[in-house]
């Protein structure tokens, strides 16, 4: 889709915006007279896009801007605040997260997130979900298609003030590959080790208190030590 949609871009610039508005039931032009927001005579939304989104509920207005393919979002979208501050980057594909999103504030980034879409196309897809107790070990797993995007990949979260990682998380088709690991925990399952009797040839060393004190009192009369019960 991405090879058609550079086709389309390049033969609107070859031919002219005549021929990119021939094909577009409404559209409208840019300041430097760019074809925008062509809405084809099938009523599919294609080529670039200007999205102006104003206030609502005391939410922030937003633009953003990118190109569908079909109606549906394909590649590379931008969003910025009313003032023209970026807030975010986001890689489409159907029309759904598909790749790396960045999130900005005014201080600089803040979050990166990684994406797979699902193909559309498909009823069902297979994924491999990892093991969160034994490393490279995957199970497979039929998905049934609801047209949506798995977390994948590296996420990252930024102070942005300095730049630098705060935490970091990994994702494999929407499942995290070390999801013990966010507690304290291994994410291998460890044998417990066998207690020692003394069967291995090793004599159990006594502490060298106890030692000293079998010395002192070796040959005498057995010494009668109070150990906290009572009775006696």
């Amino acid at each position: 889709m991405m090879k058609r949609l550079n086709f389309l871009l390049v033969l609107a610039m070859l031919c002219g915006p005549e021929w990119l508005m021939a094909q577009c039931k409404t559209f409208k032009l840019s300041d430097r007279g760019d074809t925008l927001n062509c809405v084809d005579t099938r009523n599919r939304k294609q080529g670039p896009w200007l999205v102006q989104v104003p206030e609502q509920r005391g939410n922030p207005g937003y633009e953003e801007e990118g190109s569908y393919v079909d109606d549906k979002k394909e590649g590379i979208w931008r969003r910025y605040t009313m003032e023209g501050d970026l807030v975010a980057v986001e890689a489409y594909h159907w029309g759904m997260l598909h790749g790396k999103s960045s999130y900005y504030s005014v201080l600089g980034l803040e979050r990166e997130e990684g994406w797979w879409a699902i193909n559309p196309n498909k009823q069902y897809d297979t994924i491999e979900v990892p093991d969160l107790y034994e490393d490279g070990k995957y199970t497979t797993v039929i998905l049934k298609n609801e047209g949506r995007s798995l977390r994948h990949g590296t996420w990252r979260w930024f102070d942005p003030t300095t730049g630098f990682v705060q935490r970091t998380e990994e994702f494999i088709r929407d499942s995290a590959v070390s999801g013990l690991e966010a507690f304290g925990m291994s994410n291998s399952r460890t044998k417990k080790q066998p207690a020692d009797t003394g069967k291995n040839g090793k004599k159990n060393e006594k502490p060298a208190v106890v030692q000293e004190y079998e010395k002192k009192n070796s040959g005498k009369k057995k010494v009668k030590v109070r150990d906290g019960s009572t009775g006696y």
